[in-house]
């Protein structure tokens, strides 16, 4: 048995996050969101939202300080204002030790599909808000 981690993490998401190298890009798909399609490695998450996720994820995670905007989001249609994206702009400030990270890329629909048949795993959740996809590039650890 392990301490502290988080019970929301199943066995196959830890493994996931401990396989990825820096740069490696993992997505987080809603109830939508194509995952079986998109993703050669695919982590189940049912039951969990994608903020429940970012927020567990982010605990051991950096994200690449490398790139200039390591978050993507699923562009919503003009005018809508996804509510989760304020969320996931918080989860993700909490996490920035590094605070680098100031603005998320927005991808057109598609666009957005391409980069995640590209990404290192995609994990399907149960989130119901649209547009509530993300794209997460992983950084490196400094001591």
């Amino acid at each position: 048995m392990l301490r502290n981690i988080p019970e929301i993490f199943s066995p196959d998401l830890m493994k996931t996050i401990m396989e990825m190298g820096h740069g490696d890009e993992i997505c987080f798909g809603d109830v939508n969101f194509p995952s079986e399609t998109m993703g050669q490695r695919v982590v189940r998450a049912d039951g969990h939202t994608v903020p429940e996720l970012l927020e567990a994820v982010l605990e051991f995670m950096p994200l690449d300080t490398f790139v200039e905007k390591p978050v993507v989001l699923m562009e919503a249609p003009p005018d809508t204002q996804p509510r989760v994206w304020e969320t996931f702009e918080k989860v993700i400030r909490k996490h920035d030790f590094a605070g680098a990270h100031t603005e998320f890329e927005k991808m057109e629909r598609f666009a957005f599909y391409e980069r995640a048949r590209r990404c290192f795993a995609v994990v399907a959740t149960s989130e119901h808000e649209g547009y509530s996809n993300i794209i997460l590039t992983k950084g490196v650890i400094f001591k």
